[in-house]
């Protein structure tokens, strides 16, 4: 079942979250690369994520990547926004259950941004799954809260400002 950010049950699950993790290619990118030809790659992001990082952060909510690939492009976009990033990460719910368990957390406190086949455990088992307007078809068949935004052109900004309106009780 999709819904929406606008959802009422939305916001009732986001003033729990304390730990948002983000998918990076079709998410924090409109999940096109670019290659030139001696192997370097290029994605394009939005600034606008940013801001809603930092909004979601000032509530108390410890943002940060999960990438199933490596690459240089999302360590300098993670450094660039001040979060930390996980790359290489084949199995999303085993790292992601470990970054809970180090942080005394649990699935019940999370919530994750996702976007494809490989983001679908995860956002099966934390309490506020939410997926970018353009994901895979294959997320239609879970509950995911859907943004109105494609990935790469903002989605996560507002993903994150409704975390934080709903963790801070202002609109914005």
């Amino acid at each position: 079942m999709i819904r929406s950010l606008d959802d009422p049950e939305f916001a009732a699950r986001a003033r729990d979250v304390e730990i948002l993790g983000i998918d990076f290619d079709g998410v924090m990118t409109d999940n096109k690369v670019y290659v030139f030809e001696d192997g370097r790659e290029a994605v394009v992001c939005s600034r606008l994520e940013g801001y809603g990082l930092r909004a979601a952060a000032a509530t108390g909510v410890y943002c940060f990547i999960m990438s199933t690939e490596e690459n240089p492009v999302v360590t300098a976009r993670a450094k660039k926004l001040k979060i930390d990033c996980q790359q290489n990460i084949p199995d999303k719910v085993a790292a992601f259950t470990k970054v809970l368990e180090e942080r005394g957390l649990s699935f019940a406190q999370a919530a994750f941004i996702g976007n494809d086949t490989n983001d679908r455990g995860v956002l099966e088992r934390v309490r506020l799954p939410i997926s970018v307007s353009d994901s895979h078809p294959v997320l239609d068949a879970i509950e995911t809260f859907r943004t109105n935004r494609l990935g790469g052109d903002g989605a996560v900004r507002e993903a994150c400002d409704a975390i934080a309106e709903a963790r801070s009780g202002n609109k914005e």
